[in-house]
């Protein structure tokens, strides 16, 4: 992509001034909601519902190309991304396998940021932008539009790996962009299996953080979201990871918490300084650290290591575990194998949950790591890759052929329901106000109590 501009044909009742003023359950800015927790509060939220009658389905509406990236929700507009062909059919390869080839349909595409009315559904978002041909393949399980954008009311961000990070303000007006350059995040022992690029932003204190774990030169850096000006950047000695950053606070100081492989990392927001570092992790670590109770909850799974980590938002210097050691000053608690390889977690009060990439719920406490249950919610072989998000309750798991498993939160497992969205979905929802957005390879649904 060369240039991009965009244009919104917006309502007149609706008003930027209005949107720049969060409230409590009603916005899901970025990749997994607030802060990454992966928790909407205060409203009640359906537990079954059917795509095929209409039951509980507020709005249906069809996505043009093929994109990744979860919907993220301000106010009264939904904004998400996509990749959109010139030629040919973008599909999905679903499903448990291991094949780390890259699609091959890398023709020319065009690169859009959408926005949808929130109660309707209706597109809002009319834009141009310049095809181009992609600079890195994508896997056969992703697109080339993975990124989730950020969005703090007043601007939106979106990252396109190679093709550049683009921040407009809420009427769709370009305000800044920055071009990176070839942003390979492949896999690191077969530099020529190309996945694509899926490292989402995160804004801040009217920052915007970006983490780009790579082939080469990886770094974490900050900008400032009025002009983009870069503040700092900090190199990280890291392979590619599809890690978003957490920003987390405590004790009057936010720092930035990084997932990774050689390097999990807290790095001062102010300043880029690297404040503690960890080692031995997954191998191609996706899942965004989750925070509560002062700690940092890390997990991944791919390799020899599928570890869980507590933490302690005080840690300082290599905290790296010593052998057959579960826990130091800087770590509250671990766990060896019991990580998740793609999903990130979700916590809810005292309890952590994890859903792996086989569709295995487990709960865990929060406090000192002790197991409340580990169950299968899927006994057909079916892939999951999206994170489970929780409301009212209730934590959501969706499997890659679109049945959302719904449980109840709690020490105990107890299963509620199932339900159908219609279509492969790998996609992370949103819920914003009691409705739940689903991102499936050809729409987007909204469910709600009706």
């Amino acid at each position: 992509m060369k240039t991009f501009a965009a244009v919104l044909v917006l309502a007149a009742t609706v008003s930027a001034r209005a949107a720049a003023s969060p409230a409590t359950g009603t916005n899901w800015p970025s990749y997994h909601g607030p802060r990454g927790s992966g928790l909407a509060e205060g409203f009640a939220t359906p537990q079954k519902w059917d795509v095929a009658t209409g039951q509980n389905v507020r709005w249906k509406t069809a996505v043009p190309g093929l994109g990744l990236s979860s919907p993220v929700i301000w106010g009264t507009r939904i904004f998400l991304t996509t990749a959109v062909a010139a030629a040919g059919e973008q599909k999905l390869k679903i499903g448990l396998y291991g094949d780390i080839g890259a699609a091959e349909d890398n023709g020319e595409q065009e690169w859009r940021v959408l926005c949808l009315d929130k109660k309707t559904g209706h597109v809002l978002l009319g834009e141009t932008s310049h095809p181009d041909r992609p600079k890195i393949k994508r896997h056969t399980k992703a697109s080339h539009a993975n990124a989730t954008v950020a969005t703090d009311g007043r601007h939106v961000v979106a990252h396109f790996g190679s093709e550049g990070l683009y921040c407009d303000d809420q009427d769709g007006v370009l305000l800044w962009k920055k071009d990176f350059g070839v942003l390979d995040s492949g896999y690191y022992t077969v530099p020529c299996a190309q996945w694509g690029y899926g490292n989402s932003p995160v804004i801040h204190d009217g920052r915007l953080i970006v983490q780009c774990d790579v082939q080469t030169n990886s770094f974490v850096a900050s900008y400032d979201l009025r002009d983009g000006r870069e503040l700092w950047r900090t190199p990280r000695a890291e392979v590619p990871t599809w890690c978003t950053p957490t920003v987390a606070e405590a004790n009057g100081h936010a720092q930035i918490i990084c997932n990774g492989y050689h390097v999990h990392a807290g790095y001062d927001f102010a300043t880029g300084r690297e404040l503690w570092r960890l080692r031995n992790g997954g191998d191609i670590p996706v899942p965004t650290p989750v925070v509560g109770h002062n700690l940092a909850f890390l997990t991944s799974a791919h390799g020899r290591l599928a570890p869980i980590y507590a933490v302690r938002l005080s840690a300082e210097g290599d905290i790296t575990l010593g052998a057959d050691a579960s826990t130091n000053a800087h770590i509250a608690w671990s766990v060896p194998r019991g990580g998740s390889y793609l999903q990130t977690p979700v916590l809810v009060g005292d309890e952590l949950y994890l859903c792996n990439d086989l569709g295995i719920l487990s709960c865990y406490d929060a406090r000192n790591g002790q197991r409340h249950y580990q169950e299968r919610l899927s006994t057909g072989g079916n892939g999951f890759t999206a994170s489970p998000v929780a409301a009212d309750g209730k934590i959501y798991c969706v499997a890659e052929n679109g049945r959302v498993y719904v449980a109840a939160l709690g020490q105990d497992f107890e299963l509620l329901a199932k339900n159908e969205l219609g279509e492969p979905c790998l996609v992370t929802p949103a819920i914003a106000a009691g409705t739940i957005y689903f991102r499936t390879q050809g729409h987007v649904i909204a469910i709600g109590s009706r």
